[in-house]
């Protein structure tokens, strides 16, 4: 759902845009730190926030880092 979002803001497509792994944080909603595979090599790291069903809105890409292996650790940021 937030492939778009990442798209519009790196002004960039993805033929490939594959969640790998994730890890979630709970605060007043669900931050979750995904890292998406976007190509053959490259992986980007997106921090996504759902907010609480009551409040009706879609999860909303709060940032990115771009230029991740597989390898790299998916950590807060």
């Amino acid at each position: 759902q937030v492939k778009p979002q990442f798209e519009r803001r790196e002004n960039r497509s993805c033929g490939i845009f594959e969640a790998i792994v994730y890890r979630t944080q709970v605060v007043a909603g669900i931050n979750y730190f995904i890292k998406v595979q976007v190509s053959d090599a490259d992986y980007v790291h997106l921090r996504v926030f759902q907010s609480l069903p009551h409040e009706n809105q879609g999860p909303s890409l709060v940032s990115f880092q771009t230029g991740k292996t597989r390898d790299d650790p998916l950590t807060y940021f």
